[in-house]
């Protein structure tokens, strides 16, 4: 197999040069309101607009539709002159599959428009959409988007889908409740001697869990905002919808866990998004804006994310919640946990089923176990994650994300893994702090792309501290599962990252008003409570102010991605005769692209095709030298070339066509005369 990676001073060097073609010219006017968010209807009315004002270039399809029927909107721009469209390598620019993260739509949008408005003055936008093409899908979730313009702002990741969250044989009856009618559902903390949870002396308006191993001691629990409406012992665990896309993917699906759906692809919209990706075999990168990242923080050496960051009352309030689905199940004679057809399931996780954790070894039906699959970057394809990282911190000046989870059953990751190209995805945005004279992060070590993944905090690993809170009435604390799972053996995984202070130093010193202060509240149940915490949406999404900066700064970086495409071309030929209608062929075909025609996982999954070279002749007529067709695994990028030769039989005069084709990298073909 071909090296696909000559290192890393070649690496960057090639991006140096690449990055001079980018022209970065100030966009024209959005014809959206680049001040706001955009409900579906106003991103709708957008995207058509933009979309009529160059008909030439552009058009908007439907690949699908919702689970509450609204259209999944995919905006094409290329020129259609010339090179068939999909023989073309193609940027997929995806958004908003998590419902709370709105941001990722608008940064769609921008590209959308920025494209289109520059595509007559830029040269670097006109070479792109000719050659080129871009895909993008701005909202994949609507329905879950649509509660973001709601009276009553829940923060809900989810789309639509009715799902019985607590097994209880009913679905959708016990939602979390805006009780103190702010029009926000946040958390309540109550005191509790049982509590693990403590008001956190940095900052009294937090809470953090109590250390014994410090002397700390805890006194409260932390639930949602809401009542316990369906009396099972717990508060707000089965509410409206119930499918995180972003968790739906095949790619580490994370197997009967909360919000992951009944199977693989089981929702309208990441079926649409699959089939769509599938007809498009041309597309060559995948950039998704989400709650995950491999930009922010590049992939360390040895192929990992950065550790996962995540929000602390959010936390401590969906580990209230989870044991919820352990509602409504027994214990059966083999000590495992069944009911409704669940079959067994120990720690949330399925037993004896083929591919889980739990799960006998498959077989490959050849007499030996199968090959796991791939969780971390190959080795051979880091060098290019690390350089475009780095060009997407100077590109945008984004350098801290939070929060940021640990992606199972990411869209982006099955880009990878299992479709074979480059696939990058990016909250979009972080929380910086502003001074007169820079912008820097809340806390250096945010800035964490060492060996040491952030500095000084401890990754966060598909284990985790065990999910604490209380149910409601002094039961046992709730069972967690999947990262709030104890490991088998008893050892205590690594805790969490909770990026909770530095949040709200952020909001403090932007004068953000994203934290509800903490109000006393008479529960019918829990007695005196005190509600308060994060505002849902603002932890996800920055001001709206910051929209039309953030979505130039990422258009212009999505127009940078393709320009790293590969592209075969067929660099010299020549022609010998040897008299007798006997000819010597030869031909150089080169790879001018910075990125190789596959990535070394790629190769390796075989999920993109060889890159194919063809002599139009009959096979008897060549003597010796290459097959008539050959292929090649991977031509690397950054000038990387493949010589091939032929000896044929053929009539003096006539001509013959070479072509070499790159599912990746294009086409390219020459007509050569026997003489």
């Amino acid at each position: 197999m071909q090296r696909t990676c000559a290192g890393t001073a070649r690496t960057r060097a090639a991006l140096v040069v690449l990055s001079m073609l980018v022209v970065c010219t100030a966009t024209a006017p959005r014809a959206a309101d680049p001040a706001k968010y955009h409900s579906y209807q106003e991103l709708t009315a957008a995207l058509n607009s933009a979309v009529a004002a160059h008909k030439d270039i552009a058009r908007i399809v439907s690949i699908g539709k919702s689970g509450q029927g609204r259209d999944l909107w995919a905006v094409e721009i290329a020129n259609p002159a010339g090179t068939p469209v999909a023989e073309r390598p193609a940027l997929l620019v995806a958004a908003n599959f998590e419902g709370d993260h709105v941001i990722g739509s608008e940064l769609a949008l921008s590209t959308i428009e920025y494209l289109l408005a520059g595509y007559a003055a830029d040269p670097a936008i006109r070479q792109r959409i000719d050659t080129q093409a871009f895909y993008v899908i701005p909202r994949v979730n609507p329905d879950g988007a649509e509660l973001m313009f709601a009276p009553v702002k829940t923060g809900r990741r989810t789309n639509a889908t009715v799902f019985d969250a607590d097994n209880d044989g009913r679905a959708d009856e016990d939602a979390a409740e805006d009780l103190n009618k702010d029009g926000y559902v946040t958390v309540m903390r109550v005191k509790d001697p049982k509590g693990p949870y403590m008001i956190d002396p940095a900052d009294p308006r937090l809470m953090k869990r109590a250390d014994p191993a410090k002397g700390e001691q805890g006194g409260y629990s932390i639930y949602w905002e809401g009542t316990d409406k369906d009396n099972d012992g717990f508060i707000g665990e089965d509410g409206p919808g119930g499918v995180d896309l972003n968790r739906n993917f095949m790619h580490q699906y994370p197997y009967y866990q909360p919000d992951a759906g009944r199977y693989m692809v089981s929702e309208a919209e990441t079926r649409a998004v699959l089939d769509y990706v599938l007809k498009h075999r041309n597309i060559a990168g995948i950039l998704t804006y989400g709650e995950s990242d491999n930009l922010v923080v590049a992939p360390s050496r040895r192929g990992d994310l950065g550790a996962a960051i995540s929000v602390g009352l959010v936390e401590f309030a969906n580990a209230s919640i989870a044991g919820a689905r352990r509602t409504g199940m027994i214990q059966d004679a083999a000590g495992g946990i069944g009911g409704r057809g669940m079959g067994m399931m120990i720690m949330g996780e399925y037993e004896g089923v083929g591919g889980g954790r739990g799960g006998a070894q498959a077989q490959t039906g050849r007499g030996g176990p199968a090959r796991s699959a791939a969780t971390t970057i190959n080795a051979a394809d880091i060098d290019y994650f690390t350089a475009v990282s780095e060009k997407y911190r100077e590109m945008t000046g984004v350098r801290t994300a939070l929060p940021v989870r640990t992606p199972a059953g990411a869209f982006f990751e099955y880009g990878y893994y299992q479709y074979g190209v480059p696939s990058f995805s990016t909250p979009g945005w972080g929380p910086q702090m502003r001074t007169a004279t820079t912008t820097t992060t809340t806390a250096e070590a945010f800035d964490g792309n060492a060996e040491t993944r952030g500095g000084p905090f401890v990754p966060q690993g598909r284990g985790g501290q065990a999910g604490g809170g209380q149910r409601p009435g002094g039961a046992a604390p709730g069972a967690g599962a999947g990262r709030g799972a104890m490991p088998a053996g008893g050892e205590a995984a690594p805790g969490p990252v909770y990026g909770d202070q530095r949040l709200l130093r952020w909001m403090d010193a932007e004068k953000i008003d994203g934290f509800v202060a903490w109000q006393p509240y008479k529960h019918p149940t829990l007695g005196d409570v005190e509600i308060g915490g994060f505002k849902p949406y603002d932890i996800v999404n920055p001001p709206a102010a910051r929209i039309a900066e953030l979505g130039t700064s990422h258009a212009k970086f999505a127009l940078y991605l393709a320009s790293l495409f590969p592209r075969v071309k067929i660099a010299t030929t020549e022609v010998t005769s040897h008299g007798g209608g006997i000819f010597r062929i030869k031909a150089d075909v080169v790879n001018t692209g910075y990125l190789p025609t596959s990535l070394a996982h790629g190769v390796v999954s075989r999920a993109v095709r060889p890159t194919m070279i063809q002599l139009g002749v009959d096979p008897a007529d060549i003597i010796a030298g290459n097959e008539k067709t050959s292929f090649t695994a991977a031509l690397a990028g950054s000038g990387g070339t493949q010589s091939y030769q032929w000896i044929v039989k053929g009539k003096p005069g006539a001509t013959v066509t070479l072509k070499v084709v790159s599912q990746k990298g294009g086409t390219d073909t020459a007509t050569l005369k026997l003489q």
